[in-house]
């Protein structure tokens, strides 16, 4: 709902438009340009909710508007955690709602550290040794398993929020704590401090021309 989702969400809003769609838009930042419905130089949205991305909200919204499909990867975390929230709630096939591009599925696997984890090793796609937990119980076990330094990632978090690198027993357990308080699911994972990361951008079109970028 931030800044950084403006652009994505704009170029949506324009490719749907001038693929003859009807667009509604939920949306309850005002600040951003594809809110404005005047669409100062670009195609604006035909109807513009300025309310929470909640699965209420845009359940009330879908039952109003009555939408044939739904598109769920253009509103960051926040997007994407009412998203799968609606299908899991049986929300989506309640009212005949086709979830479009990104699939939920696929945004489960990426979120949920554990199925990842077992999606890049059904690949063969070495990764750092890690147990997905869900309780803290679980991540002390984890815990003297992987060892110390280890690191700690949250599942469904924005950007990371909740991750740290953890060096000490006491230090673990007061940090699972917190992240347990906002999220259901941590990994914890072996250490790769010291290692070099090298990041690849991929980007491909419908025509499977693809663009690839290194750091």
């Amino acid at each position: 709902q931030a800044g950084e989702f403006d652009y994505s969400g704009g170029q949506a809003i324009k490719a749907l438009k001038e693929a003859g769609l009807q667009v509604v838009l939920i949306n309850p930042n005002i600040a951003s340009v594809q809110t404005n419905t005047e669409g100062q130089g670009q195609l604006a949205a035909d109807q513009v909710y300025l309310m929470p991305v909640t699965p209420d909200t845009v359940e009330t919204i879908i039952e109003r508007e009555r939408p044939e499909g739904i598109i769920l990867s253009m509103g960051g975390q926040t997007g994407l955690n009412c998203g799968v929230a609606l299908e899991k709630s049986g929300v989506l096939e309640k009212y005949g709602v086709r979830v479009l591009g990104t699939s939920v599925a696929a945004i489960e696997a990426t979120e949920d550290r554990g199925i990842f984890s077992d999606k890049l090793n059904e690949i063969g796609e070495r990764i750092a040794p890690s147990f997905a937990c869900d309780t803290l119980d679980e991540a002390l076990e984890a815990s003297k398993t992987i060892g110390f330094p280890c690191m700690v990632r949250c599942a469904f978090a924005l950007g990371g929020l909740g991750s740290a690198l953890i060096d000490t027993e006491e230090k673990f357990e007061a940090h699972c704590r917190e992240a347990f308080a906002s999220t259901p699911q941590v990994l914890v994972e072996k250490s790769l401090k010291g290692w070099k990361e090298v990041e690849y951008e991929v980007v491909r079109d419908v025509a499977d021309n693809c663009i690839t970028v290194c750091n």
